[in-house]
């Protein structure tokens, strides 16, 4: 028996392909935003999960019309990504978050905002998600250890030398957080309000739209204490129910 379509599909999301194959969809291809996001929500669901998941994806790629634009974009952000975050980043940034929901929903109506409205609105939002999704336990872990090898090579004594090795990595990790989160805003920030004003598909895949969904699941991780297959989830459904609604949109 030949391989189907759909076998091919879930064959390179399991192995995590760099674009899918030519055969795993009837058609054309699914836009390359759309293959990078999807690899990073199924590597992040179990398995049966993420094979279910995937097959409800695979249909709604073969169903005729086929989305265009960045309006599934704009409605999956509004209406499932950033409410994700406004549940468990502080309360500092719900202004932030729902001012950008705000032009995310414009857009999936249709009304897209200039570009210094976006940049605007995305620089304190993708601030407050880096730095969320910073691995704060690996890096405090990393420095403390260093710095208290390193008094210890230096004469400390063993309590002295771990005393020495919280309070480094107390200092640095606060630091790198910050630095951490301005380069990832700076560098993800200009392109995705590029993408956002010009409704782009291709200057959106450029930001890394992969990357992006994994930041969002290690800020809810982080923050809230739910499990990475919870959030991925919840993430995942929101991206079907976006697609689904604007194919039947479109085929009406």
């Amino acid at each position: 028996m030949p391989t189907t379509h759909r076998e091919v599909f879930l064959a390179a999301l399991r192995v995590s392909a760099a674009e899918p194959p030519s055969t795993a969809v009837a058609g054309a291809p699914p836009p390359d935003w759309l293959w990078d996001v999807a690899t990073a929500l199924h590597e992040n669901l179990p398995a049966d999960t993420g094979d279910a998941w995937a097959v409800r994806l695979h249909g709604l790629l073969g169903a005729e019309p086929r989305t265009t634009g960045l309006r599934a974009i704009h409605s999956w952000h509004a209406d499932t990504v950033l409410p994700l975050l406004t549940e468990t980043m502080p309360e500092e940034h719900r202004l932030a978050l729902a001012a950008l929901g705000d032009l995310h929903r414009a857009a999936a109506q249709g009304q897209v905002a200039g570009h210094d409205s976006w940049a605007t609105a995305l620089t304190p939002v993708l601030l407050g998600l880096h730095e969320a999704a910073y691995d704060r336990p690996s890096a405090y872990a990393e420095a403390h250890t260093g710095a208290r090898d390193y008094a210890l090579a230096n004469g400390f004594a063993p309590a002295d030398a771990d005393d020495y090795g919280h309070d480094y990595a107390r200092v640095s990790c606060e630091a790198n957080v910050r630095r951490f989160a301005d380069a990832h805003a700076e560098a993800v920030g200009a392109g995705l309000a590029r993408a956002y004003a010009t409704d782009s598909p291709a200057a959106y895949a450029d930001t890394c739209p992969g990357a992006q969904s994994r930041a969002v699941v290690r800020a809810v991780t982080a923050r809230d204490g739910k499990t990475c297959p919870d959030a991925c989830l919840r993430l995942a459904d929101g991206l079907l129910t976006a697609l689904g609604a604007l194919t039947s949109d479109q085929g009406r």
